[in-house]
């Protein structure tokens, strides 16, 4: 004899509450749920059923997390919510967070209302930057020049500080060019925040909140310093995307 699973209710984000899905895409769980929304006064939250016997966590759960959020920020403002936000029912959805937190709510919403949220990425191509480099840095190219044809053994000290010195000088074209694409979008961007990298050869990750009105003309922008930097950084843009780097609130995240 088999017993149903017990359900509970992830929560994604929070939407206008006149937003409609002609066909509802599919979210978390295994199988996956369709995706609903439970409102309160005007403002609705984004909910598929989980089962509670099944964790998540995986990679392919967060990547249905960010696509449903992003999909919907195409749209319209949506407030995300930190991926893997439980709650017992839909009952709990409205009692427990959308009630006690929605003028929190509605306030952020109000302040992403027309802007949505761009990601810009750099990688350095690596033989390039490191040739220009070794052109700026006279230690460094006399580093490169003493263990070229050494005996890796016996140069594994100058391998040591040639990285090290060509980290730093990664380091700081990272800080010079991205305070370059800052400024090529000063006038597009009301808001930004700067990303660690998440290597040496990132050469930038930043985010920017922009009016949509302004976004084609942002993108255009981005798209010109992608021509200037051809053969050096690869440049990509990725959104528009949920606000996660512009969105703050207090303790609202089910499950904290």
């Amino acid at each position: 004899m088999t017993t149903q699973a017990e359900k509970a209710v992830y929560v994604y984000g929070i939407l206008p509450g006149d937003v409609e899905y002609e066909e509802p895409p599919t979210g978390e769980g295994n199988p996956p749920s369709a995706v609903r929304l439970v409102h309160h006064r005007d403002i609705a939250a984004l909910v598929s059923d989980v089962e509670v016997s099944n964790r998540l966590g995986t990679p392919d759960d967060l990547l249905v997390h960010e696509e449903l959020l992003d999909a919907s920020a195409a749209e319209v403002p949506v407030l995300p919510l930190r991926f893997g936000a439980v709650v017992a029912n839909e009952d709990a959805v409205a009692n427990e967070l959308l009630e006690p937190y929605y003028d929190e709510f509605s306030a952020a919403r109000q302040e992403l209302e027309g802007y949505q949220e761009y990601i810009v990425r750099g990688r350095c191509v690596q033989e390039p930057i490191f040739r220009e480099i070794l052109a700026e840095h006279s230690q460094a190219a006399a580093l490169a020049d003493q263990i070229r044809d050494a005996d890796p053994a016996a140069s594994r000290e100058g391998q040591i500080q040639l990285g090290q010195l060509i980290s730093e000088r990664l380091a700081d074209k990272r800080a010079q060019d991205t305070q370059k694409l800052s400024d090529a979008l000063a006038e597009r961007a009301s808001m930004s925040v700067v990303r660690p990298p998440g290597d040496d050869l990132e050469a930038m990750h930043a985010a920017f909140l922009v009016k949509a009105t302004d976004a084609d003309e942002m993108v255009s922008e981005v798209q010109d310093l992608a021509v200037d930097w051809e053969g050096r950084i690869d440049l990509r843009i990725i959104g528009p995307v949920a606000a996660y780097d512009f969105v703050v609130t207090t303790g609202a995240s089910p499950g904290g």
